[in-house]
């Protein structure tokens, strides 16, 4: 499914060797493939094809432009929850209202792009929020689409950082309140509240907490019908989980087989479906790429210090996530078979794998077992795609990575590697504002 394999003991990403780009791009760079985005997109169309949503991929799991590109021209729309995203969408040639915009703390001045853009749907977070909106439409003389993001209290057994659908959140409002909310806004004549927005974390890795959270929303939805208050759109939002370990995840027909029974009433009613996956497309279709810039001992420890840290991949630090990490170009014996957190294989070595930043908290991986490694060796820290990237900082003064597509055979430097004259561009001229 994903087009990264060992080819006689070296990491190839489609038809190129890795190797072969860090030649050429240097390192620390995230490389993409084309065909795995297409692939996990294409899987998602096809699996909840009987409702036909409006696929809207979520820029902030990684929004480079020529990312965006391939996925508009499969036909995705975009979720967008900043100024800045709803920017690259539009710059990527998807049409605004092809976009969802979510969010918690809109400016003023996003929410008026998003109208004056004719955002597709607009979903609100607040009672306070909404008349904020219901203020700047009225003022605009334009009707905007919102849907309110509603809270049904389930937990998606994810981390704590990422749980965004429990009662205790600030995402949303919980289900006693979402009625009372429509019957408050919802006959609003310029911020039309017409859907529900559901959202309850990400990565979800069982389909369980979907099927309950649809299972609350449908009958809020004959809740609201007693009140004469149509629903016309649902967002079922995102969080679908990625292999992180092989095989982690359910399949993109097993989220839709749990998922679209619940549906049947709700289309019968001619609602429009929109979904909002990121790390589902992205993750398995990225890896950064890594040079081993020294080996040391440190007490009973062994290091692999490397060019790029948590300023490239934030999530180990970050979350404690996993993310399976192997040489690029290992003994033919030494490749993997299954990536996986508890992998045994003869000859490896229980090694932290950290970055250069002046910071305990800089690794990508802890007493992780690897084939013994030297100065020079390149790393593939996978399923990067979705949330490296684009949660990248500098750190230390430290650019930013370069940025890779592979297709085919062709590869494509999307991103240059940042300089240090990039660094101060913002600061060297300095302006007298008081």
């Amino acid at each position: 499914m994903d087009a990264f394999e060992y080819r006689h003991g070296e990491l190839y990403c489609e038809d190129v060797p890795l190797r072969e780009i860090a030649r050429t791009a240097g390192t620390p760079t995230f490389v993409y493939s084309r065909a795995t985005l297409e692939g996990h997109f294409d899987r998602l169309q096809s699996a909840f094809a009987p409702i036909d949503p409006l696929i809207c991929y979520s820029v902030k799991s990684c929004g480079n432009l020529s990312v965006l590109r391939t996925l508009a021209a499969r036909g995705a729309g975009m979720d967008v929850v900043s100024i800045g995203e709803l920017h690259r969408a539009l710059e990527a040639g998807v049409d605004a209202k092809r976009c969802v915009y979510a969010g918690v703390g809109k400016r003023d001045d996003e929410i008026i792009a998003a109208i004056e853009a004719g955002i597709g749907l607009l979903n609100v977070e607040s009672e306070s929020e909404f008349e904020n909106i219901a203020r700047i439409a009225a003022a605009l003389r334009t009707v905007v689409r919102c849907a309110l993001r509603i809270n049904p209290d389930v937990d998606p057994k994810t981390h704590r950082y990422t749980s965004t659908g429990k009662k205790e959140t600030k995402f949303g409002v919980d289900l006693e309140r979402a009625r009372r909310f429509f019957q408050l806004y919802g006959r609003d004549e310029y911020a039309k509240l017409e859907g529900l927005h559901l959202h309850i974390g990400s990565p979800i890795y069982t389909v369980e907490p979907y099927v309950e959270a649809l299972t609350k929303t449908c009958a809020l939805i004959e809740e609201l019908a007693i009140d004469g208050i149509d629903i016309r759109s649902i967002d079922l939002g995102g969080g679908f989980g990625a292999d992180y370990e092989s095989a982690q995840s359910p399949s993109a027909q097993q989220y839709a087989d749990a998922i679209l029974p619940l549906t049947v009433g709700l289309k019968a009613r001619g609602v429009q479906f929109f979904l909002e996956p990121g790390r589902s497309i992205a993750a398995n279709a990225g890896v950064l790429l890594l040079s081993v810039l020294y080996t040391k001992h440190s007490g009973e420890k062994r290091f692999a210090i490397c060019d790029a840290g948590m300023n490239a991949l934030l999530r180990p630090s970050h979350y404690g996530s996993f993310h399976f990490t192997w040489p690029v170009h290992p003994a033919e014996e030494m490749v993997p078979p299954i990536r996986s957190s508890t992998l045994t294989m003869p000859g490896l070595i229980a090694q932290d794998i950290v970055g250069p930043l002046c910071e305990s908290g800089d690794f990508l991986a802890v007493d992780r077992a690897l084939p013994p490694l030297a100065r020079g060796d390149l790393l593939a820290v996978f399923t990067a795609g979705a949330y490296g990237m684009s949660m990248a900082s500098r750190y230390n003064s430290s650019p930013l990575p370069a940025e890779v597509l592979v297709s085919g055979a062709r590869v494509e430097l999307i991103r240059r590697r940042e300089t240090v004259d990039d660094l101060l561009e913002h600061e060297r001229d300095v302006t007298v504002l008081i």
